[in-house]
């Protein structure tokens, strides 16, 4: 008699995490859907299109761009959240730095906090953080928004990645943030050289979910995959939607780490792409 194979545990379902960006500037999308009208559509598509988040930011924090104040930010995104939450119960997520935009966002509906800075840019970031008890992403940039991509250097970026996000968890947790709120993100393009930082980064991203807790990865659109690919156009002329391949491409590495959520521009793609890569990787394991 044939002992029974061992089934393998299920994969993790990775969640897809749809951009929304409400600004001018984004490199994006080039302030596509700034307007709430427009905004709003595109909300709407992204959740047919099968996002389990929605990401909405109303700065723009590419290189070299404009600083927005609190005001303007808050009117950008607070409608769109509250009207968003009007019709849909998809957990929301804010890009914000800024803990009164945060806070503002959470009110209209937000349940998580997207903080490029990982809590750092106001002296009570940690504290409003664990005030509102939403779910928070910590995620990794080196220097600011403005100057990040200015001669960025690691000795071992897989490493002092993993060092950064973990010391920010533990200053999160002792400022009385839930441990299982609490996300991790090595900010891909952040302060990163396009393919020297940013590809290692990626094919190390399984020490930074070694480090316990759930990881998102943000490479959608980002530059390191131009660099890899060139094409036969100028530079200037090759938009940011070019990158899909790219973006799907790295979304699939970040599922074979075990990350928990891409954040992505294009959903309905990368849904269809993480439904197949799922499919046959349950085929091989059960094989």
């Amino acid at each position: 008699m044939t002992a029974s194979k061992p089934q393998p545990a299920a994969l993790q379902a990775v969640r897809v995490m749809g951009v929304v960006n409400v600004t001018p500037d984004s490199f994006s999308d080039g302030g596509r859907f700034a307007g709430f009208d427009a905004a709003l559509a595109h909300a709407r598509r992204l959740i047919a299109d099968g996002a389990d988040i929605l990401d909405i930011g109303g700065e723009s924090t590419r290189p070299g761009a404009d600083p927005v104040g609190e005001a303007e930010e808050i009117a950008r995104v607070a409608p769109l959240i509250a009207a968003i939450r009007a019709e849909s119960a998809i957990p929301i997520s804010i890009d914000t730095m800024k803990p009164a935009v945060a806070r503002a966002a959470v009110s209209a509906g937000a349940t998580l906090w997207n903080d490029v800075t990982a809590l750092r840019f106001a002296a009570d970031s940690l504290a409003v953080a664990a005030e509102l008890g939403c779910e928070v992403v910590l995620m990794h940039m080196q220097g600011e928004p403005g100057t990040m991509q200015v001669q960025p250097h690691y000795d071992d970026v897989v490493a002092e990645v993993a060092d950064f996000l973990a010391a920010r968890a533990k200053a999160a947790l002792a400022a009385g943030v839930a441990r299982e709120r609490l996300w991790l993100d090595p900010g891909i393009g952040f302060g990163k050289h396009m393919t020297r930082h940013n590809l290692p980064l990626i094919a190390g991203l399984d020490r930074i979910v070694a480090l316990g807790f759930p990881v998102l990865l943000g490479a959608s659109r980002k530059r390191f995959i131009e660099a890899l690919d060139g094409g036969d156009r100028p530079a200037d002329q090759r938009p940011p939607n070019d990158r899909l391949g790219g973006s799907i491409a790295a979304a699939l590495a970040g599922a074979a780490a075990g990350v928990a959520a891409v954040r992505v521009h294009d959903v309905r793609e990368t849904v269809q792409a993480l439904k197949v890569w799922t499919a046959v990787a349950q085929a091989g394991r059960a094989g």
